[in-house]
């Protein structure tokens, strides 16, 4: 019987969709019209329930963007996953399901159907992350689905506010909202986004297959509060030194921790965090379009850089330490190459795609009015960026491998190259594009980037070698992303105290649930147990009591 292959039908469904979308989008540009349709699901006397969705640029562009990543990490997985089983048709299905609960959010203009989307992100994100089904996915999938849960409770308090304006279609009413409501869909976002104090569940969270983690980290859910954000924008709310602080913090503490760590996945993961932080710091300072415009670039080049880490991943015998991945270039060139490229397209090197976004934005946080202290920790966390981009190329490429002895193994999987080759492309001419049919005003570009690309590879180059009493010192520190994990802790506890009455380790639905009606009939058990065990006219009188009852 032939298997019926439905990664390559997906893959190029996704596909078709993808550039269906980005032809949407350039008719919306070139007749500056949007799209609002409404599908009525249910009528019942005066009471009426709508769908509605809204496609102008911004969302059929994102659109565009995540249906292609998604069809490149679907096409990369049928070679990573393998298709001769059961369980990879499951993983299939929970991708297409999670890029659907993203497309659901994207399109719709109500709050309402929007927590439709975002909870579908949380609960799938949570199946994807323990998808191995080890005590480290558990617990990486508790703690994502749990900090996610929090920022739920912001928005379903949005939910309950906006009925006292008439209608949950906030897109209408964006300049008659207390501001009180939009500190509740920034506080969601934070949790989503993984901004401080909520950063601790991202590198958790690569503990999911690498194909997700592309996803994740690129397009899909980590962008879903900043794509809130732009959506929800209003500048008078917005200009706020408390939040373009916690965002900043977050830039700089993601950056330096990333020069710390020795895991591939978890670099990128912290590399993704000092990028979102700078989506969210261009947000709050009022920059929307170039925090869209960079949210689209990145997630070009960040799924290429996963996609390709996965790949050194898939053939060093699932090996992620990058001390002993040395000389990877030799044995696998074309993805060390393409590697390379969005390393580059990261640090925002002239003239890839992230260089568009990331020197515009710069460029503007100059002329805006910010102390000396919030331009020092902005500029310096772009130039970290550079320092732990050039130390994970030292350790993955220059230095001799210190792998297995007579270890071989060469490039043979042509669908995972062909899908790097895409976004590749992609990563280097996406920014340039998007600008030239923007037409974003870019004729005064600043060398003051590339000084800080530099600066940041130098740094990077000392700190391979770095020995010195401070680095010992502060290794723990930044290893352990600033000890989050352990003051998080009492921070859940806080918010879950009410589910942990029993011997604080089971959470509500289980005290209610299953384990906790196991609790109890366990109990009744015992204690029935422990009475027949006594004088036999006893059990016969209450035998005799409860017959008298039934009858």
């Amino acid at each position: 019987m032939l298997k019926f292959n439905y990664y390559i039908y997906w893959g190029f469904l996704l596909c078709f969709f993808s550039f269906f979308f980005f032809f949407f989008f350039l008719n919306s540009v070139l007749f500056n019209c949007c799209y609002l349709m409404e599908w009525k699901i249910i009528e019942l006397n005066s009471f009426s329930i709508y769908y509605i969705i809204l496609l102008d640029w911004i969302s059929s562009l994102f659109i565009s963007v995540v249906l292609f990543i998604s069809s490149m990490v679907v096409f990369y997985s049928m070679n990573y996953m393998g298709i001769g089983s059961y369980s990879s048709n499951r993983f299939l299905f929970l991708v297409i399901l999670f890029v659907l609960s993203m497309v659901l959010m994207i399109i719709s203009p109500n709050l309402l159907s929007i927590l439709l989307g975002w909870d579908g992100l949380g609960l799938v994100s949570y199946c994807l992350v323990i998808y191995f089904n080890s005590m480290k996915s558990y617990l990486a999938g508790l703690i994502t689905c749990l900090t996610n849960r929090l920022g739920d409770i912001g928005l379903l308090i949005s939910i309950s506010w906006m009925v006292s304006f008439g209608s949950w279609h906030f897109i209408f009413y964006l300049d008659l909202f207390n501001s009180a409501l939009f500190y509740m869909i920034i506080i969601s976002s934070f949790t989503k986004s993984a901004q401080i104090p909520f950063s601790s569940w991202l590198p958790a969270a690569m503990a999911a297959p690498t194909p997700v983690s592309a996803l994740v980290h690129s397009s899909t859910l980590v962008t879903a509060g900043v794509y809130l954000l732009i959506r929800f924008f209003n500048s008078l709310v917005y200009n706020n030194l408390i939040f373009l602080f916690l965002s900043m913090m977050t830039m700089f503490m993601s950056s330096f921790c990333a020069n710390y760590e020795f895991d591939l996945k978890k670099i990128i993961a912290l590399s993704t965090l000092s990028q979102l932080g700078l989506m969210m710091s261009s947000l709050f300072l009022g920059f929307v379009n170039l925090s869209f415009f960079h949210l689209l670039s990145h997630a070009m080049f960040k799924s290429l850089l996963f996609l390709c880490a996965g790949i050194f991943i898939f053939y060093m015998n699932d090996n992620q330490d990058i001390r002993f991945m040395g000389s990877v270039c030799n044995f696998l060139p074309f993805c060390a190459s393409c590697f390379n490229l969005s390393n580059l397209a990261l640090c925002g090197m002239p003239f890839l795609s992230g260089f568009y976004s990331k020197d515009l934005i710069l460029e503007m946080s100059l002329m805006y009015p910010m102390g000396f202290i919030f331009n020092v920790i902005f500029f310096l966390s772009v130039g970290l960026t550079c320092s732990y981009t050039v130390r994970l190329v030292y350790y993955s490429m220059i230095i001799n491998s210190k792998f297995k002895s007579h270890f071989f193994f060469y490039e043979e999987k042509l669908i995972m190259k062909l899908s790097i080759f895409f976004l590749a492309f992609f990563s280097v001419l996406f920014g340039c594009i998007i600008l030239w049919i923007l037409l974003i005003d870019f004729l005064y570009i600043m060398m003051f980037l590339l000084f800080l690309i530099f600066m940041g590879i130098w740094c990077g180059l000392h700190l391979t070698e770095f020995k010195m009493f401070i680095f010992n010192q502060t290794f723990y520190l930044f290893c352990n992303m600033w000890f989050m994990f352990s003051y998080s802790y009492y921070f859940y506890k806080g918010f879950y105290s009410f589910s942990l009455k029993f011997k604080d380790s089971l959470n509500w639905g289980e005290f209610y649930g299953g384990m906790g009606i196991s609790y109890y009939l366990l109990s009744a058990s015992n204690y029935l147990q422990f009475y027949s065990n006594n004088s036999i006219k006893i059990m016969f009188f209450t035998f005799l009591v409860w017959l008298l009852i039934i009858l």
